[in-house]
């Protein structure tokens, strides 16, 4: 059997490894070793923070909510619980897309829900 080099192979997988990691700082987008495990360590990273990208966003959405709110003497958790109990379903991001763009609709939901003293 004739014998194989695989120099071509060898050649293709380090290239796509520096193309993957281009960009990255000082030795980890030129040398094979150190570019090999920031690109492992990158690729951890992304998946983690794709999730974790869900929760900041909730966060921001219940900020801005009772920011929006506050302005009616009420708070974040009262503004869901009065939500709940007068069965709206609307979920925070449309809600605190309302209360961002659209301010006169939002005060008008939240007269709705608020309670009479």
């Amino acid at each position: 059997m004739p014998r194989v080099k695989r120099g071509t192979i060898h050649t293709k997988r380090r290239r796509n490894i520096l193309k993957a990691t281009k960009g990255f700082r000082h030795g980890r987008k030129k040398l094979i070793k150190l570019a090999k495990t920031a690109m492992v360590k990158a690729g951890a990273y992304a998946y983690r923070d794709r999730r974790t990208k869900k929760r900041v966003i909730r966060r921001l959405w219940q900020i801005k909510l009772n920011a929006a709110v506050r302005v009616f003497d009420l708070s974040y958790s009262k503004f869901i619980h009065a939500l709940k109990s007068n069965k709206i379903e609307m979920d925070r991001k449309v809600l605190a897309d309302i209360a961002e763009n659209n301010t006169e609709i939002f005060a008008k939901l939240v007269e709705k829900i608020k309670p009479a003293k």
